[in-house]
């Protein structure tokens, strides 16, 4: 198991972008299973996001995980989508409070500004939601602070110069887009 961040975490994470279905809402029952199982291998890492289901994910999350193990057993992951229809900052900020409600969780483990790249940047500095975020780091609520990015290359590392201060970015990696021009992996990854 390798150390990321100071935290025990194996290489596979749980991702709950596309949970079951069943009657056009989330199969809470089949989603419990499939945490079971996951936790049952050795796996820790759970991923959802404001967004995710129009937000039902961190829902299920919620009744599928953590009302069901202790706190410890699982890091979990959750991301802000500042461009997603907040008007304001406060409407912005208002996201991190609801993701907590959600998922019930009391903190989050990795806390991440959701989608940064294209015209999409400019929400977190228009809101401030950088400093927002720091201090609910500071505050015990967040553990790990990152983004996740989908842009070209020479746009994360103007990111990266302007914030320092981020522990983490998650990258769209994957084997069709490595050389892809409009998702520069690769170039990303290296």
């Amino acid at each position: 198991m390798e150390k990321y961040l100071g935290e025990q975490i194996p290489k596979l994470g749980f991702g709950l972008m596309r949970l079951p279905m069943k009657d056009n809402a989330i199969d809470i029952e089949a989603t419990k299973e499939m945490v079971d199982e996951f936790l049952n291998q050795g796996f820790c890492y759970f991923d959802t996001a404001y967004g995710y289901n129009d937000g039902e994910s961190e829902k299920a999350i919620r009744k599928a995980l953590v009302e069901r193990y202790p706190r410890d057993k699982f890091l979990l992951a959750t991301k802000l989508p500042a461009w997603a229809g907040a008007k304001t900052k406060e409407e912005a900020e208002k996201m991190f409070d609801t993701s907590l409600e959600r998922t019930g969780a009391g903190y989050f483990d990795f806390y991440l500004l959701h989608n940064l790249g294209e015209q999409r940047t400019h929400f977190f500095d228009d809101y401030d939601i950088w400093n927002f975020l720091q201090k609910k780091k500071e505050a015990g609520l967040i553990r790990h602070l990152g983004f996740s990015f989908h842009d070209k290359a020479s746009v994360l590392e103007e990111i990266l110069k302007a914030h320092p201060e981020m522990e983490f970015v998650q990258l769209q990696i994957n084997y069709a887009d490595w050389e892809d021009h409009a998702v520069e992996s690769r170039k990303c990854y290296e």
